[in-house]
């Protein structure tokens, strides 16, 4: 008897959307106060929060703080920059 595996579910700190988890795409603060990137592969080390592919669930999400809260540590506005140049980028490719 084959047993059927649970989807991981993960919330998306834009839209609060519980989506499973492969179709989010991870941020991830590096350890020992590293920075703040997109892990589109989802192995990176380090403290991992999840947002959809939606460029305005990144926006939700640098105005309601969500990642600062995700990570307990301010976010420069330029982390913020880079990584909706990363998801446009992302969007672009596929």
């Amino acid at each position: 008897m084959q047993t059927k595996r649970k989807t991981p579910m993960r919330q998306c700190l834009g839209c609060r959307e519980m989506l499973p988890k492969r179709e989010l795409i991870r941020v991830v603060r590096a350890p020992e106060g590293g920075g703040i990137s997109l892990d589109f592969k989802g192995k990176a080390p380090g403290r991992g929060a999840y947002l959809c592919g939606k460029p305005e669930c990144l926006k939700k999400a640098r105005k309601s703080k969500a990642v600062e809260r995700a990570f307990g540590c301010p976010v420069p506005p330029e982390v913020y920059d880079a990584l909706e140049k990363q998801l446009e980028e992302a969007g672009n490719d596929g």
